[in-house]
């Protein structure tokens, strides 16, 4: 995946001053996965959130403006991801995919989970067999309209 040239000065801004996605998610009042989807280009975020984000980072005010610009979501090159978290995720989708549509149909009927109205949480598990990453996604139910 193309990493634009902003999301790099953002990671290094965060990497130097010793910045978390907690801090950042305290100094600016949104979900650490949401801050990070507006650092890789992936949401928008709006003036007041921008100028917070690049504040806490010690960069200069006049870079929020592009973070305000809704991007071109998506896109990861190449379609299968290389990435082995991203590949793993992907994979869990490929195996996963057709009995959670199966589930989800039988419990709300012929629709989808939007991408829009949508959380994502992501938290550490503690375990004695090894720590779980637990990611929790929800969305609205979209039923397919019929016309």
């Amino acid at each position: 995946m193309a990493i634009p040239e902003i999301t790099q000065t953002l990671l290094a801004a965060k990497k130097a001053n010793g910045i978390s996605y907690a801090d950042l998610e305290a100094a600016i009042g949104q979900d650490e996965v949401w801050i990070s989807a507006v650092i890789y280009r992936q949401a928008s975020a709006d003036a007041d959130q921008a100028k917070k984000l690049v504040t806490t980072l010690g960069l200069p005010e006049e870079m929020a403006d592009e973070l305000t610009i809704p991007p071109l979501k998506g896109g990861l090159d190449p379609v299968i991801p290389t990435d082995p978290l991203i590949y793993r995720l992907y994979e869990i989708m490929q195996v996963y995919g057709m009995p959670v549509k199966d589930v989800i149909h039988e419990k709300f009927g012929d629709g989808i989970m939007s991408a829009i109205d949508f959380s994502l949480e992501v938290d550490k598990v503690e375990d004695p067999k090894g720590d779980r990453v637990q990611i929790t996604m929800c969305g609205k139910f979209l039923p397919y309209k019929k016309w």
